[in-house]
């Protein structure tokens, strides 16, 4: 399995939810960790432990209403779940074996983006600009 075609599903993400405005950016997004705690609910294999963790999940969606820091919590957790399914349980896509350990390797890219705070790809970009800036040394005559 390719590890390029899971990061530039991350990336993509990140594109995609920089169409949407804040602050319904980080409450969408909150939701989605919500939904990726239950994606393994129908059939993931670990039994009873597949409640534990949507509960877990629940409450990262919650407090990331108002917390981008929750939000990429949520996404952790999810990865070591898929990493924890790729070894011990059923895939997350049932015809498609290693689909666990791509998402896995597409949930980092999305916490990364939720712990810098889910700026825009242009506010990413700005804030890249600005800190280039700051850290040229002035010269003086």
């Amino acid at each position: 399995m390719s590890v390029v075609v899971p990061i530039m599903i991350g990336l993509g993400y990140v594109a995609l939810m920089s169409l949407i405005r804040e602050p319904h950016r980080r409450r969408f997004n909150a939701i989605m960790v919500a939904g990726a705690g239950a994606a393994y609910l129908s059939g993931g294999g670990l039994g009873p432990w597949e409640f534990a963790f949507t509960a877990v999940m629940t409450y990262c969606a919650y407090r990331g209403l108002e917390s981008w820091t929750f939000i990429g919590i949520g996404w952790l957790l999810h990865t070591g779940w898929d990493l924890l399914h790729h070894l011990h349980g059923n895939p997350i896509i049932p015809f498609a074996e290693h689909s666990s350990l791509g998402c896995a390797i597409c949930d980092p890219v999305i916490a990364a983006w939720c712990f810098s705070g889910g700026l825009s790809v242009t506010g990413l970009l700005r804030a890249r600009l600005v800190r280039s800036r700051a850290e040229r040394p002035t010269t003086q005559p």
